[in-house]
C-alpha cells in the first residue's frame, strides 16, 4: 500500500508535519527530560545528563510503540527550494547512515509535495521533497537514528541529521502500520504519539504518565478519562 493511500485510510486528513498533535484527537505530547537544562548551570557547557535522559526516553517510547514483527514506514521530509528538487535525492543522507540492508534502499520512494510552511513569503518557491521507506523495526539504526534526531539543534553533538539545503532541519516521522500509530519526535525537547485507536496508546499514557507535557496534560488526561 502506498503511504498516501494508508494515511487517507486510517488518518484522514492528516498532514505528515510538524504538530501532529493538533491535528488528530487521539494523540498524546511528550515532554523529553523534563525539569533539567541542555546547558550546565553557571556554565557554557552542555549537560550530557540531561542528553542522555532525551535519548533514554526517546529510544523507550519508541521500542514501546514498535515491536520487532510490526511493519512501518520511515518517512523524511526534506525543505528546499523547487530548483532543487532533482538532486535531493542524491543528497538525502538518512537512507544511507541509518538503513542496515542496502538493498532496502532501492524500495525509498521520493514526492515531492507543497511547502508545509505556506505562510512564509516565498513559500511558492520552495517544495517538500518526502521520501518514504516501507521495512521493519529491525531494519533500522533506530537508536542513533533517534540520537541524530535530538542533536539537530547543537552543532557539537554527533550523530546529527544532514540538512543540504539550509531550510528547516529535516522531520523524520515514525508510522506503525501494524497497529496505526505515529511516532514524531521534533527535537530534543519532546515527540507526539497520534494513534488511529485511542485504545492503542492509552498502555503508553498510564505507564509513562509523568512524561506528559504540562502544557498539554490536562486536556490528555481528560481524552483518556472519557473513554
Amino acid at each position: 500500500m502506498q503511504l498516501s493511500v494508508y494515511l487517507d485510510k486510517n488518518f484522514p486528513g492528516l498532514v505528515l508535519r510538524p504538530s501532529l498533535y493538533y491535528q488528530w484527537k487521539n494523540s498524546i505530547h511528550f515532554e523529553l527530560a523534563k525539569g533539567l537544562y541542555q546547558i550546565k548551570s553557571n556554565s557554557d557547557e552542555l549537560n550530557p545528563h540531561y542528553f542522555n535522559t532525551v535519548y533514554y526516553q526517546a529510544t523507550t517510547l519508541f521500542n514501546e510503540l514498535f515491536s520487532d514483527g510490526d511493519q512501518l514506514y520511515l518517512v523524511t521530509n526534506i525543505y528546499q527550494y523547487i530548483n532543487d528538487y532533482k538532486t535531493s535525492r542524491k543528497k538525502m543522507k538518512v537512507y544511507h547512515h541509518y538503513i542496515k540492508n542496502k538493498n532496502l534502499r532501492y524500495r525509498l520512494k521520493q514526492t515531492r509535495l507543497p511547502y508545509m510552511f505556506d505562510d512564509e513569503e516565498d513559500a511558492m518557491e520552495k517544495c517538500t521533497s518526502q521520501f518514504s521507506l516501507y521495512c521493519h523495526k529491525q531494519d533500522l539504526r533506530y537508536e542513533l537514528l533517534i540520537k541524530a534526531i535530538c542533536n539537530q539543534d547543537f552543532h557539537e553533538l554527533q550523530p546529527r541529521l544532514h540538512n543540504p539545503f539550509g531550510l528547516y532541519e529535516p522531520d523524520i516521522f515514525f508510522i506503525n502500520t501494524t497497529k496505526d500509530i505515529i511516532f514524531y519526535i521534533y527535537d530534543d525537547r519532546g515527540c507526539e504519539v497520534i494513534a488511529k485507536d485511542i485504545e492503542t496508546i492509552r498502555p503508553l499514557y498510564e505507564k509513562y504518565i509523568d512524561w506528559v507535557d504540562e502544557y498539554c496534560f490536562g486536556e490528555i488526561s481528560v481524552l483518556f478519562k472519557k473513554l
